[in-house]
């Protein structure tokens, strides 16, 4: 689609949808989402609640107040959903802040737009909610936990919404423990588990080129402690000495177990194994931590892909996968969403959002790499998913349809405040 067509068609959805609901009444709900688009995981969060607002609210009329939708992600959005509106400039946004019934601030490592939420309370009074949220004493990107004054203010805001829903119960156990009081606190899966972007060309093509066959292969993410922004031209991130020196003790600790994990899955079954990464810096940490150090014998069925990818294409690879398994969160949400095994490792660095996986009936495929003991674990569980793909497939399934349940419930908790 050229840029024309996309402007028009754009245009005509935007058109069409703001008469159906002129005529209609339609509800209108301002969506606070898409923190940024150099990983496929943040990428998800949008278009995963987007999809279950389609479902579950198909009459709503829905504005998304974007933080990034730049590399390619804005036609990525509206032509899976054409007839978004999307937000941008001060005056759209006073706009959409006298049009719009509700504010829904969606997925995210905290309350990723706090401020914002607390604009939307002093301009408007009108209600709002949270939706999938994981509440951290000390962020994946700080190396110091935050202060008890930035969390009461973030409790604050928490109390004067509709309704919370954590991605996970280590999170609203701890907004309790705080003194959260709003009237529906309840475990509510991340938005990226609804994500149904597909770009199956893309991802036909790159097997094919790679000779890696549907269901013959497993795909592995690595990730390093902290995410080195600095090395992604387009973040103008400062370079940390603190979170580099961390990431560089501890990099072989968190991927040995992967690394041997594509050993034993190469030499004990007939699968193959794809490096793949979640965000932009990943390609680099994957070859140097895990393609380039596996022994000779095992190194011509493993497949390292040097170049990043929009979550579609990653979506239609993992679905073709037999499973995967890795250092990132996102990706096994992505797999899990469409009933695809996924394993997690995870360290006190990436905050509680892990323990979603206990609570959606997957504990015995979560790893703490800060417990050796666990660790130990990582290559035998890993070697099992592999050789027993329909029991793990049942597995995946039955936590996917659990997902499917929160959604639908935590969806007619959004229906029932629209009214």
């Amino acid at each position: 689609m050229n840029r024309r067509t996309f402007l028009a068609t754009t245009f005509a959805a935007g058109l069409a949808t703001t008469l159906q609901a002129a005529a209609g009444g339609a509800k209108r709900i301002l969506l606070r989402s898409s923190w940024q688009t150099v990983n496929i995981g943040d990428i998800a969060h949008t278009p995963g609640v987007l999809a279950l607002l389609e479902k579950y609210l198909p009459d709503a009329e829905i504005h998304l107040w974007p933080s990034k939708i730049d590399n390619g992600v804005d036609e990525l959005l509206m032509t899976r959903f054409p007839k978004l509106k999307i937000v941008q400039g001060a005056d759209a946004l006073k706009k959409a802040f006298a049009d719009c019934d509700f504010l829904l601030h969606g997925s995210g490592a905290s309350l990723v737009a706090q401020k914002d939420v607390a604009r939307w309370i002093e301009a408007t009074g009108k209600p709002f909610g949270i939706y999938g949220i994981t509440l951290p004493l000390q962020s994946s990107t700080a190396t110091k936990p935050a202060s008890a004054e930035a969390i009461a203010t973030t409790i604050g805001i928490l109390n004067q919404a509709r309704f919370v829903f954590f991605r996970d119960s280590v999170s609203m156990q701890l907004a309790k423990d705080k003194g959260c009081k709003a009237p529906v606190m309840e475990f509510g899966p991340d938005g990226a588990f609804g994500t149904d972007l597909r770009d199956d060309a893309a991802a036909d093509a790159f097997l094919k080129a790679n000779q890696l066959e549907p269901g013959k292969f497993l795909c592995c993410i690595p990730r390093l402690r902290y995410t080195p922004y600095w090395v992604i031209p387009e973040k103008k991130s400062a370079f940390d000495e603190k979170k580099h020196a961390r990431n560089e003790e501890m990099k072989e600790h968190d991927h040995a177990q992967l690394r041997q994990a594509i050993v034993e899955v190469i030499r004990q079954t007939d699968l193959k194994v794809l490096i793949c990464p979640e965000d932009q810096t990943q390609m680099a940490v994957g070859k140097e931590l895990l393609f380039d150090k596996l022994p000779d014998d095992v190194k011509g069925r493993a497949v390292w892909r040097p170049n990043y990818w929009l979550t579609g294409e990653a979506v239609s690879t993992y679905r073709r996968s037999a499973g995967l398994f890795g250092n990132e969160m996102h990706s096994p949400i992505m797999c899990i969403g469409n009933g695809i095994p996924a394993i997690v490792c995870r360290w006190a660095e990436q905050t509680s959002k892990g323990y979603m996986w206990r609570d959606i009936g997957l504990g015995d495929w979560l790893f703490n790499l800060d417990d050796e003991a666990e660790v130990a674990k990582v290559v035998p569980t890993v070697l099992a998913m592999a050789k027993d793909p329909v029991g793990s497939k049942a597995k995946a399934e039955k936590a996917r349809a659990f997902v499917e349940k929160r959604q639908r419930e935590t969806m007619g908790v959004l229906k029932k405040e629209l009214g």
